[in-house]
């Protein structure tokens, strides 16, 4: 569901940010998994971490951050990943160990670019 950008009246806009140690390809109306955040759905979150943003094809990269640049979204839900199963088994010993975790996910859907402070011509994403 992540496109690269997004063609919005002419304007291609897109960015990556940085959360959760991961980086991300977003533009408006994405909706990404990310670690968990801290919130409830409905929830205002800004990601204040942006590498990149590139606007009519105009690409501006940050050292490592861009400053005055932010991507703003809404959380739609606080989920659980897939388990992932650790099984160990040692052979002729009658011993084996198995243990399951499962991650805990903040699903986000982006919402609109801040550039400087002031909101980009992209606004609010349609929703699903």
């Amino acid at each position: 569901m992540n496109t690269r950008c997004m063609d919005h009246e002419g304007t291609r806009l897109f960015a990556v940010i940085k959360t959760g140690g991961k980086q991300y390809s977003v533009a408006a109306g994405d909706t990404i998994t990310v670690m968990t955040l801290a919130g409830n759905p409905g929830d205002r979150v800004t990601f204040d971490r942006v590498l990149m943003l590139s606007q009519d094809g105009e690409p501006a990269v940050g050292t490592p951050f861009i400053d005055g640049a932010s991507v703003a979204g809404q959380i739609v839900e606080q989920t659980r990943g897939a388990t992932a199963i650790a099984f160990k088994k040692r052979r002729r010993k009658n011993s084996k160990r198995k243990h399951g975790h499962r991650q805990d996910l903040t699903l986000v859907r982006i919402t609109e670019f801040l550039t400087g402070g002031v909101e980009s011509s992209v606004g609010t994403a349609p929703s699903d």
